[in-house]
């Protein structure tokens, strides 16, 4: 009831002015004592262990910086075996498998149109994987194969939440919500797009290889294919949600078997699928 209670409100508010404000709050320069009077209820609210990430609370100055903080040096060792695909999050394995068409399987828990999501029809009957990113959850996203960066495509949209129960109230969502798409040709599995999907409460997304900020009034749609593709390694960073949502990984037919505990957490670098 409160989760449907929560849409319903969001159903009538402006999302993304409300986003916008939310974010204005998190870079506030107000005083030290009380960011970090916020930042300890945040960490206690929703259990955030301070071991994995660098510094201490009294190192961030502001809310927006605590929300992107550091992960500590070999806290998330990227797994080295040759073909295989690994996590670009820390998050829960919400929804994987094959595509039917363009269309989640009917045991996804959620309908989703890649097609839509995307803009892009090319991964017909491909796979797909959907990562659900926590309040508590490490901001950063990172590669997770080998490649090079072909371009992005931002999709401005909606600002639903992106808990459980709203993805299966919102038909569509991460078709709906706004959305940054980065396309990355690997050696060995083909073209796979990684989806960062916006949220209420987030609605800012930024990239590591361009200067792309999410959510602004000066950023609209934008296509952008790269004259000479950008080479990224396994695990390098790859953006920041500056709160957490979702990432949708995307392949070609046949490319991936999945290997992902559903319903259960991953981290950055860990396995999550072979390579066929």
């Amino acid at each position: 009831m409160k989760d449907a209670l929560i849409i319903t409100v969001l159903s009538v508010v402006p999302q993304r002015l409300g986003a916008r404000m939310n974010g204005w709050f998190a870079r506030l320069p107000i005083s030290s004592s009380i960011h970090h009077a916020v930042i300890r209820w945040y960490c206690k609210r929703y259990s955030v262990d301070m071991d994995d990430f660098v510094g201490t609370v009294e190192d961030y100055p502001t809310l927006a910086e605590f929300f992107v903080r550091a992960m500590r040096e070999g806290k998330r060792p990227i797994d080295p075996a040759p073909g295989v695909l690994v996590s670009p999050a820390d998050a829960r394995a919400a929804s994987f498998g094959s595509l039917k068409g363009h269309e989640l399987p009917d045991d996804a828990g959620m309908k989703l149109n890649i097609k839509d999501m995307l803009g892009d029809d090319r991964y017909e009957d491909g796979e797909y994987a959907v990562l659900y990113l926590s309040p508590r959850d490490y901001h950063r996203v990172h590669h997770p194969a080998e490649g090079r960066i072909l371009g992005y495509r931002y999709l401005p949209g909606r600002l639903w939440p992106v808990f459980p129960a709203a993805t299966r109230k919102v038909e569509n969502l991460f078709a709906v919500n706004e959305r940054l798409v980065v396309r990355v040709a690997t050696q060995s599995a083909g073209e796979i797009a990684v989806v960062l999907v916006g949220a209420y409460g987030v609605g800012r997304m930024t990239a590591s290889f361009s200067d792309i900020v999410t959510n602004t009034s000066a950023q609209g749609a934008e296509t952008r294919d790269f004259e000479a593709a950008i080479p990224v390694a396994r695990g390098e960073e790859l953006g920041r949600f500056n709160l957490g949502s979702t990432v949708v990984l995307v392949a070609e037919k046949g490319k991936l078997a999945w290997d992902l505990p559903k319903g259960e957490m991953v981290q950055v670098g860990q396995a999550i699928a072979r390579i066929l």
